[in-house]
């Protein structure tokens, strides 16, 4: 393939992946600059081995798996922590339950914010991103029972009093 067919392939893929891509760096990350920057290293690197990565069975989770990475490695750093804004969480799509439940939405994200980042990564691909165990350990590199026990830690942590988390509230 020519490398002006590859140019136009890879743009249109990240035209196509940018927004849902955005939407789970964020909310991991939980601040719009490090989401950015972790998605445009992904990209970066997506667009450096694209062939390999458009060879892939799923070149998008492919590519998810790269921010979520990148995200935590940004995590890990102690600069980033200095750095990190208390920014607000994206809106819920608007319907007719969104007033209502604005509140409950709010009173989420700010758990799962607290929570540390190798447990709200679980959190957010599992329940904003509807991704199964398997998909959520080859995205974050580990195994299943990694991923069931993070998902159970952050669980345990979420609960308030008797009220647990409601899958529903993430989405």
């Amino acid at each position: 393939m020519a490398d002006r067919d590859q140019e136009t392939e890879f743009a249109d893929f990240f035209v196509a992946t940018w927004p849902r891509l955005f939407r789970t760096t964020y909310a991991v990350s939980g601040d719009r600059g490090s989401a950015e920057d972790a998605l445009q290293s992904a990209y970066a690197k997506a667009y450096a081995s694209w062939r390999r990565v458009r060879a892939a069975e799923h070149p998008e989770a492919y590519v998810r798996r790269m921010a979520v990475n990148e995200v935590l490695t940004l995590r890990r750093r102690s600069w980033w922590r200095a750095e990190r804004s208390y920014a607000e969480p994206p809106e819920p799509p608007p319907g007719p339950s969104h007033e209502s439940r604005a509140g409950d939405h709010e009173v989420v994200w700010t758990a799962v914010s607290a929570l540390p980042p190798r447990q709200r990564a679980v959190i957010v691909l599992r329940y904003y991103e509807g991704l199964n165990e398997a998909e959520i350990a080859d995205v974050l590199g580990c195994s299943r029972g990694t991923v069931k026990s993070q998902a159970s830690a952050a669980l345990d942590k979420l609960r308030l009093g008797d009220l647990a988390l409601d899958p529903g509230s993430l989405q």
